[in-house]
């Protein structure tokens, strides 16, 4: 039977802003001037500055700045990144240029449980997540007619021990055919090798059901729950081959107690996973994470 296309797909928000925006990222070795020269540059070629955010780490001396800004009639997006070389190359800085009329290319993994992939389409077709879902990968089919349901492919790879390098190689394929510029593992329960690790560093975001570094693995709610916590939790971060211990996005707890079930701790928590997720996923698309050795420095 053919499936009706979701309302929301018909609606989906899509509006582009008034005027382009754009927004240049930077870490480098901190000295003084660094803000002067990147404003300096901005308004030398009439960019308008709509915001702009810096640190300062004291512990690591390094420097972060996130700037957003307007481009004047006139001046092209493509030519800012060779105008502004030299600024890069004199204070040693690790940049970028974006555009953020463009949206990121997600891929969503996930297994079995269906909360954080709801969530993540349901923001997608609002237009709240700026983003494009171009396929859906899974180790397993139980969530194959949700994605039916909103017309994005699907692509089931099971996975075993014996066969987890030729499944992961799959992975590694739709990932550069497919352009993928983020790879999100939405309740993806399977533990990714240190190849694929590698190859998705700094572009694929884990959701953990726990508040790292606590309960670390299976059924880390069990695991709460027999310990008898106060405080439950989620932690979004970004994979490594370090498992569970990425550099730490955003994290979020409830307050609970003693009267509670398992199960009732189990759905607090998905309800905690599923806005720490969109809240990770949304500041990485809109270029507001920067990498900070093991740590992250977030521009909200």
């Amino acid at each position: 039977m053919q499936l009706p296309l979701p309302q929301s797909q018909i609606v989906q928000a899509s509006s582009e802003p008034a005027q382009p925006q754009f927004t240049l990222t930077i870490s480098c070795p901190d000295r003084i001037g660094v803000v002067a020269e990147v404003s300096g540059f901005l308004t030398h070629h009439e960019c308008f500055i709509t915001s702009s955010s810096h640190f300062g780490d004291i512990e690591t001396g390094q420097f972060f700045m996130r700037t957003a800004f307007l481009l004047p009639p006139g001046l092209s997006f493509a030519d800012l990144t060779p105008k502004f070389a030299p600024i890069a190359s004199k204070f040693s800085m690790k940049w970028g240029f974006h555009d953020e009329r463009r949206k990121d290319r997600v891929l969503l993994l996930v297994s079995k449980q269906g909360h954080c992939l709801n969530n993540m389409l349901y923001l997608y077709l609002s237009g709240s997540l700026r983003i494009e879902i171009p396929a859906i990968i899974s180790n397993h089919r139980d969530l194959e007619q949700m994605s039916g349901w909103h017309r994005i492919p699907f692509y089931h790879l099971p996975v075993t021990n014996e066969t987890r390098a030729q499944q992961e190689d799959k992975i590694i394929k739709l990932v550069d055919d497919l352009k993928i510029d983020l790879i999100v593992l939405a309740r993806y329960m399977q533990i990714l090798s240190p190849k694929l690790c590698e190859a998705l560093a700094w572009r694929a975001i884990n959701i953990h059901h726990s508040f790292l570094p606590s309960f670390k693995g299976a059924m880390p709610y069990h695991q709460a729950h027999t310990r008898g916590v106060k405080l439950i939790g989620a932690t979004a971060h970004y994979v490594t081959k370090d498992l569970d211990e990425g550099p730490i996005i955003e994290q979020d707890v409830e307050r609970v107690d003693h009267t509670l079930t398992v199960d009732e701790l189990i759905t607090i928590g998905r309800d905690i996973e599923t806005r720490v997720l969109s809240r990770a996923v949304r500041w990485h698309t809109q270029h507001r994470v920067l990498p900070n050795g093991t740590k992250t420095v977030v521009f909200r």
